[in-house]
């Protein structure tokens, strides 16, 4: 059904003209296939049974809201077709409306997983932890303000294609890191989360590989980031079972049993960072899914090509300009040249992200193997006290607990 979800979405969208109504006609569907496919089976085609229920349902609101009563004949003059033509895919379109520059990200979120992701309302909020009706309030806002722009159901094109895209790896970004590395749960991940992300992203890969043509360099650069993207999530994916200890605390990448991590994920990251790179265009997500496989390809920590991930980070940060990716280049430079010149980095982004919990997890680390011990735990308290997942306060805190009693 999540499969289905953003083709049912698109075809019933497409054939009313109504993207808002089209999208809770479908969650509806949704909603009704998961009670009944269980007890009466798969029907013979499973889309054409949601698109056939999904425009009842749409019809059926039409009805019953006097506004919208000129639509009823249209409605009722069009019917509702057993089937629909299969060489038509609209999942691209709708997650391209999903990310429309004018949401917040947060709200992009929440749309994307309910229209592409065929989540239901209670299970985006529980993913996010917030209450029911605070998620259906955001998702209803986040259509009102598509409605509101005046933004048709196609595909879009040239430069807003373009920046569509981006919107959406972005989004999906934002979706696979909150499951990655949870900032609102009590555990590390969210696997439920980051999995769907890949998905979905996944998804993004094949519709973008089915355009034919002459591409032109831009089109390529999509396709490639594309990948990219992918190719880090999977890569990152594959090193969840070592990340957290039987007790479900976390466990740093020097310290993972690297025997844990999935041969199969890696191997199909490598491969996706090898199509990426192929293509010949360069940008944010390749860069990042290029440091995580230099980390997949050492076999020990030990191993770990410091230096290539250094100018891999040189390359990123020249990209983005993102404090972020600095401090991580930080990281890479006290691993390569020492914790002293790795100092120096860190303090050339204290302006822009000093008082941040990773700004003082970065430096706290970097006095550790300083041997500063008590500034450093001090600097980890700190970072601890602004923790707001569960297994990060809990390693901060014993860590800097460690250095304030000389232990090893």
């Amino acid at each position: 059904m999540r499969t289905l979800a953003p083709q049912v979405v698109g075809i019933v969208s497409r054939r009313f003209g109504d993207f808002d109504s089209a999208e809770d006609a479908v969650q509806e569907a949704l909603l009704a296939a998961a009670r009944r496919w269980p007890v009466e089976g798969l029907p013979d085609e499973p889309r054409a049974w949601l698109v056939t229920a999904a425009s009842r349902r749409l019809v059926d609101l039409w009805r019953s809201d006097a506004s919208r009563r000129e639509r009823e004949a249209l409605a009722i003059e069009w019917g509702v077709p057993a089937r629909d033509p299969v060489d038509h895919d609209d999942s691209l379109t709708v997650l391209l409306l999903c990310c429309h520059p004018a949401l917040t990200p947060a709200s992009a979120i929440a749309l994307t997983l309910r229209a592409v992701g065929g989540l239901t309302t209670a299970e985006i909020a529980n993913a996010f932890l917030v209450p029911e009706p605070t998620m259906a309030q955001r998702i209803s806002r986040a259509k009102a303000t598509i409605r509101a722009s005046g933004e048709p159901f196609r595909m879009p094109s040239g430069a807003d294609r373009e920046l569509r895209l981006r919107s959406a790896m972005h989004v999906l970004y934002l979706v696979f890191n909150e499951g990655y590395a949870s900032t609102r749960s009590s555990e590390l991940q969210r696997v439920d989360l980051s999995r769907e992300a890949i998905r979905l992203c996944r998804l993004l890969v094949d519709e973008l590989g089915h355009e034919h043509g002459h591409e032109h360099d831009h089109e390529l650069g999509e396709r490639a980031e594309a990948l990219g993207l992918l190719a880090l999530m999977v890569l990152l994916e594959a090193r969840s079972p070592a990340r957290t200890d039987a007790q479900g605390d976390l466990v740093p990448l020097p310290e993972q049993d690297r025997t844990l991590w999935d041969e199969d994920l890696v191997r199909e990251g490598q491969d996706l960072l090898a199509r990426a790179v192929a293509l010949g265009s360069v940008g944010e997500y390749q860069l990042q899914a290029a440091i995580a496989a230099v980390h997949t390809r050492a076999r020990r920590a030990a191993d770990t090509d410091w230096e290539e991930i250094l100018r891999l980070y040189g390359l990123l940060e020249g990209i983005t300009g993102n404090p972020v990716v600095t401090l991580n280049r930080a990281v890479a430079v006290a691993m390569a040249r020492g914790p002293r010149p790795a100092l120096d980095v860190v303090d050339e982004v204290e302006e822009r992200l000093g008082g941040t919990q990773r700004w003082l997890a970065v430096r706290g680390q970097l006095l550790e193997m300083a041997g500063d011990d008590s500034a450093a735990a001090e600097l980890l308290e700190q970072a601890a006290g602004l923790a707001t997942n569960r297994a990060e306060r809990h390693y901060l805190s014993a860590r800097a607990a460690r250095l304030r009693s000389n232990r090893p």
